[in-house]
């Protein structure tokens, strides 16, 4: 998208059974000016200062069917078609400034309720550079990432801890001390599992710390362990503290839970990596005509702050399409504002039989691949599935076919056996 100074610009998929001007013109109206009928104070000068306007529409298909609810329909009858358009709008700078929050009111706001309005979906989103001067972005990013978990030449390998919840301290104890000592790179809590009355977040630092800093000296290696600190934002920043101070080396927070504006916020205080998990992003994206695609949310999550940004996997067990998940990676990677990215964390339903596949749609090590049950449930338990995604990589950077590579390895081979090739789901 272009670049600019003193405009906001908005991309917009929307189907309407009215004209797709009138539509687009009633857009770039509500969200500035304007309301259903004109009023007294909404004079030409304050128009020329203040209105959005439309900048392009490029008209698409057309469709027999609304794909939202409570559209309304034409004065005088029934919609023949509903017609769909990409639409770009320009709002003005100075309406909302640097402020995320502000800037989503204004992109989104009201606009999903419009009832002129069939399906829209906000596609992309192009920013002056006073956003970047106002919000810091990634403070570790990929470089930043490596350099923390010792990894230069492949992927970082990573897993979630299993059970989702309700490992108690002995349980905890022993899983984080075989992972730490199985040469993995990063592990991270699962987001549904931050600080629950029965094992506090504290305590649950304190004792994983001690295996991961007793395996630290031990081997020279300190694996990465993102604690999930989402919380009310009066408590972000404390449970990040506890985390720092027991010498914890990342923090992870659940995006659309504390809002991009949250994130922000412990970006400001944040001494360690953020690990961006976006659960409930598929009630913002699933449906094609509604929510936000993910060109958009990921330029937000990085603006906000976030070091890693999941991404989904290839062949997952979500509904996730493999070339969705390949287009992530890569806009994930694009930098932004002329410098940061931000690190792709591929997850959901992958094993060490998914590296092959994700180098050869990806073409880029550049990724944080955790596989839960893949390394968890590993036949010959968790240090053999930790290598056989290490050897699923090995295979894909030097061009090998999945079950060639694995005969000669065995990790891989029984990873193979117990979870490839036939599908997972």
């Amino acid at each position: 998208m272009m670049k600019t100074q003193n405009r906001i610009y908005a991309t917009y998929l929307i189907e309407t059974p009215f004209t797709i001007d009138y539509a687009a013109e009633m857009i770039a109206t509500e969200q500035s000016t304007g309301t259903f009928v004109a009023i007294p104070g909404e004079t030409d000068d304050l128009k020329d200062r203040h209105r959005a306007r439309v900048e392009s529409v490029v008209e698409l298909e057309s469709v027999s069917t609304p794909s939202l609810p409570g559209t309304r329909l034409r004065t005088g009858g029934g919609a023949a078609s509903y017609k769909r358009a990409k639409v770009q709008i320009s709002f003005p700078f100075h309406n909302t400034g640097p402020s995320i929050p502000n800037l989503l009111a204004t992109v989104c706001g009201n606009l999903y309720e419009l009832s002129q309005l069939s399906g829209i979906r906000l596609i992309d989103l192009a920013l002056p550079e006073a956003f970047a001067d106002r919000y810091r972005g990634p403070q570790f990013g990929v470089d930043g990432t490596r350099k923390l978990c010792q990894v230069n030449d492949r992927p970082l390998i990573g897993t979630i801890v299993k059970p989702s919840i309700g490992l108690g301290p002995d349980e905890l104890r022993a899983l984080v001390r075989e992972l730490a000592y199985s040469g993995i790179d990063f592990v991270k809590d699962d987001e549904l599992n931050a600080n629950p009355p029965y094992f506090p977040l504290r305590d649950r630092v304190r004792l994983v710390m001690e295996e991961v800093n007793r395996a630290a000296q031990d081997t020279g290696k300190q694996m990465m362990y993102a604690f999930n600190i989402t919380d009310d934002l009066d408590r972000l920043v404390d449970h990040h503290d506890a985390v720092v101070e027991a010498g914890g080396n990342c923090v992870m927070v659940s995006i659309n839970s504390v809002g991009l504006a949250g994130v922000a916020y412990l970006r400001r205080h944040s001494q360690v990596p953020i690990h961006g998990h976006r659960n409930q992003w598929g009630a913002m994206t699933r449906y094609p005509l509604l929510g936000m695609e993910f060109t958009a949310y990921q330029k937000l999550c990085r603006l906000a702050g976030v070091d890693h940004l999941h991404t989904n996997g290839v062949d997952n067990k979500f509904y996730e399409s493999n070339e969705s998940v390949v287009q992530s990676v890569r806009e994930c990677l694009t930098p932004m504002y002329g410098g940061y990215t931000v690190m792709p964390v591929l997850s959901s339903g992958q094993w060490g039989g998914s590296a092959v596949r994700s180098f050869e749609l990806m073409q880029t090590t550049d990724v944080l691949h955790l596989a839960g049950g893949g390394i968890m449930a590993h036949p010959d338990g968790v240090r053999a599935g930790v290598e056989s995604m290490k050897q699923g990589w090995q295979a894909a950077l030097e061009g090998r076919k999945l079950e060639d590579y694995a005969r000669d390895h065995e990790a891989l081979q029984r990873a193979v056996e117990k979870f490839g090739p036939r599908p997972l789901f």
